[in-house]
């Protein structure tokens, strides 16, 4: 069986936001740096949708956990 591994840009798709490069590159640094101790999910720039949606892939190491895992290392 095949795991599906999601980009940055489907992340950003599936999040609502525009996610061409350019526009994924342009959030990043709006938002960077965010400080080590707050958690990805838990930052004051996602809705709660969007929340819940890290926050359920983030703890269930699911398919998204890889593209969650770059927008983190790339946020912090």
């Amino acid at each position: 069986m095949s795991q599906v591994h999601f980009s940055l840009e489907d992340l950003f798709a599936q999040l609502g936001l525009k996610n061409d490069a350019a526009s994924i590159d342009a959030f990043i640094s709006q938002h960077h740096p965010l400080p080590n101790e707050v958690a990805l999910y838990r930052a004051p720039i996602w809705n709660p949708t969007q929340r819940a949606f890290l926050k359920e892939e983030i703890i269930g190491d699911g398919a998204w956990a890889l593209a969650i895992d770059e927008l983190n290392r790339r946020l912090h």
